[in-house]
């Protein structure tokens, strides 16, 4: 039996099916599709003009290593006109984050651009090993979650950026609205399906990868010979999405279509007036200056817990420890 062609191109063998169209397809035929499909996401959101200064925050996993070396590709190839810097966050994590930063390091060389790494220990005061020391591994995520958010947007501060791009993928955003719904937590639904939110000051996150699925990261990341960490979080295996992810790879299994389809949905729902209304409106921390809806900033709120477990140690200088948000503007300017 003759080997199968291209289903696009008709000429070249075909060395994989597409994930996301059971399509079989060549090498450079994948590649393609691959990246015209994450620019045109980029043009129909306008999620760029030229100028902008970039930060794509860059964990040495498959997904910051394959966002960083397509927005390389798609900047020159379309002429974008950006200014790209990769942004990495030290959570704290011996034998996990240490290795994967090396990995972020070989791709400042490989990728050509300015790297900048900031750790829990300088924000905050605490690594996330000290942290689970103190809480343990059952809501070890909620505080990385919250204290990672907040340290890009730090990050993007200090280094001057206007834009944040992450790796989510449709995979991550499916598992999201699945989550969401899981803990009756409605009034997120249309967030959660964004593909751009607006952080600290005026500073912008997106998710170029937003209809992109794991699984063709994963074989781009293959066939391209990428240099990415691929070893797990130590600490995630306990985290709530686990469960998500399952369920959602048991659906992707018998419909493929599964992903892209509850994404939609997240997108279609309608949230009532009044479920809208709950939400409190934006205010700044009393202590770090961080936008918050409360007096104090998740992330502040979280350090007083751990400081009281400490022994009611104060926040350092009555705020997040490091520098304040004004003061990361300034720094290195």
């Amino acid at each position: 039996m003759p080997p199968k062609l291209c289903q696009l191109c008709n000429e070249t063998r075909a060395v994989l099916k597409r994930p996301k169209t059971g399509q079989h397809i060549c090498r450079e035929c994948f590649y393609y599709v691959f990246e015209t499909e994450i620019h045109n996401t980029i043009m129909e959101a306008n999620l760029f003009s030229p100028g902008d200064r970039v930060a794509i925050g860059a964990s040495g996993g498959k997904d910051s290593t394959v966002l960083a070396y397509v927005m390389k590709v798609l900047n020159e190839r379309y002429n974008y006109g950006l200014d790209l810097h990769l942004l990495s966050i030290d959570e704290g994590i011996r034998g996990y984050r240490d290795d994967s930063l090396e990995t972020v390091k070989r791709n400042q060389q490989q990728y050509d651009m300015p790297l900048k790494i900031l750790s829990y220990e300088e924000l905050y005061g605490w690594s996330m090993d000290r942290i689970v020391e103190q809480v343990g591994r059952k809501n070890n995520c909620t505080f990385c979650g919250v204290f990672r958010r907040q340290a890009l947007d730090r990050g993007a501060a200090n280094i001057g950026v206007d834009h944040i791009l992450t790796g989510h993928n449709a995979d991550d955003i499916a598992e999201t609205v699945l989550m969401n719904i899981m803990r009756g937590d409605i009034a997120r639904l249309g967030r959660c399906t964004l593909i751009t939110t607006q952080g600290e000051d005026t500073i912008k996150r997106s998710k170029p990868f937003k209809y992109v699925y794991e699984k063709e990261i994963v074989m781009y990341a293959y066939f391209k010979k990428l240099d990415y960490f691929s070893t797990e979080c130590i600490y995630s295996p306990d985290a709530y999405r686990g469960h998500a992810r399952t369920f959602l790879k048991d659906l992707e299994a018998s419909r493929p279509s599964a992903i892209i389809d509850i994404i939609h949905s997240g997108e279609a729902f309608e949230v009532r007036q009044e479920v809208k209304a709950k939400a409190k409106a934006q205010t700044t921390c009393k202590r770090c200056g961080y936008m918050s809806s409360n007096e104090l900033c998740k992330a502040c709120s979280l350090l007083e817990g751990l400081e009281r477990g400490m022994g009611g140690l104060a926040v350092v200088r009555g705020r997040c420890r490091g520098l304040d948000v004004a003061e990361m503007k300034q720094k290195d300017r």
